[in-house]
C-alpha cells in the first residue's frame, strides 16, 4: 500500500534579497512520520518552514496539501508550530496563552478554552498548577513544553517544530524526544522538525532530509548516512557523528 501523504512540495524555489536558497525542492511529508530536517548554516531550513507555513512566499513550485480523502488541495490544513524561542507572550499566563488560537481561530467560549488548555498542559507534561504561570517563571524545558501544548491546541495532524531541543541539558532534551514520540503515536501526528541535535535524529525520525547546494536528499538515516555528498559525509560520519550511529 502506497505511503499516505499529508504534503507535497514540487520544484519549490525561494531566493532572499537575491540570493536563491532553495532551487528545485521537491518532497512529501507521509502521515505518522517525522522528519528530521537539517542543513549548514544560512542553508535556509527556517525558510522552508515559514513558506511552507504561508509566512513567506516562494518564486516557483507549488506546495500541496491533502484533504480527509487524499486529493491534492492548495488550501492549507491546520499546522502546529513550536518556534525555537518557545514564542510565548510575556505579559499572558502559560494557560492564556494556550487559549489564544482557541479564542481568535475557534473563537471557542472562555469556559471551554481553559478547559482545553488545562487538558493540553497535562498532555504535554506540565500540571494545573502551571496554567497561572507565567513564562518568566518556568524553565526552558517548561516552555518548550508550554508552547508545544499552545501548537496542539486546535488538534493540527501536522506538526512543524523549529530546534526543539535547542538549550536543553541532555536529560531535558530526551524526554523532549521521548514526548514527541509519545504524542506522535497517541494523536496521530505527522512531524516536521529543524534539528542539529544527531541524538534527536536517531532516535526519533523516520527520514531525514538534508538541504544543501539548495537542494533537498531525503531517505531514512541508513541512506543518509550512506550519501556520498561531502558535506553530508562530513555531518553524519564526522567524529560526532560516528558516535551518535554507534
Amino acid at each position: 500500500m502506497a505511503a499516505e501523504k499529508v504534503l507535497s512540495v514540487e520544484n519549490l524555489v525561494t531566493r532572499i534579497g537575491g540570493k536563491v536558497l532553495h532551487d528545485g525542492v521537491s518532497f512529501d511529508l507521509v502521515k505518522g512520520e517525522i522528519t528530521g530536517l537539517v542543513g549548514g548554516s544560512g542553508s535556509g531550513k527556517s525558510v522552508l518552514l515559514r513558506t511552507l507555513l504561508g509566512l513567506m512566499k516562494h518564486e516557483r513550485g507549488t506546495i500541496f496539501h491533502y484533504d480527509e480523502q487524499g486529493k491534492k488541495t492548495r488550501e492549507p490544513q491546520e499546522i502546529g508550530v513550536l518556534f525555537q524561542s518557545g514564542a510565548l507572550f510575556s505579559s499572558l499566563t502559560v494557560g492564556e496563552n494556550i487559549e489564544v488560537p482557541l479564542k481568535e481561530k475557534a473563537h471557542l467560549d472562555p469556559g471551554l478554552c481553559q478547559e482545553i488548555a488545562l487538558m493540553k498542559l497535562v498532555m504535554v507534561g506540565l500540571t494545573a498548577a502551571d496554567y497561572t504561570k507565567y513564562p518568566s517563571e518556568l524553565s526552558g524545558g517548561m516552555i518548550k513544553r508550554a508552547s508545544l501544548a499552545r501548537s496542539l491546541a486546535l488538534d493540527p495532524a501536522l506538526l512543524f517544530l523549529d530546534e526543539p531541543t535547542a538549550g536543553l541539558d541532555p536529560i531535558s532534551a530526551e524526554a523532549f524526544d521521548n514526548l514527541i514520540m509519545e504524542l506522535r503515536e497517541n494523536l496521530n501526528l505527522t512531524v516536521l522538525m529543524v534539528t542539529h541535535d544527531l541524538d534527536t535524529i536517531v532516535s526519533v525520525c523516520d527520514r531525514v532530509a538534508v538541504l544543501v547546494d539548495k537542494h533537498l536528499v531525503v531517505g531514512t538515516l541508513q541512506e543518509i548516512y550512506k550519501h556520498p555528498h561531502p558535506w553530508i559525509h562530513a555531518y553524519f560520519q564526522g567524529k560526532r557523528g560516528r558516535q551518535v550511529a554507534r
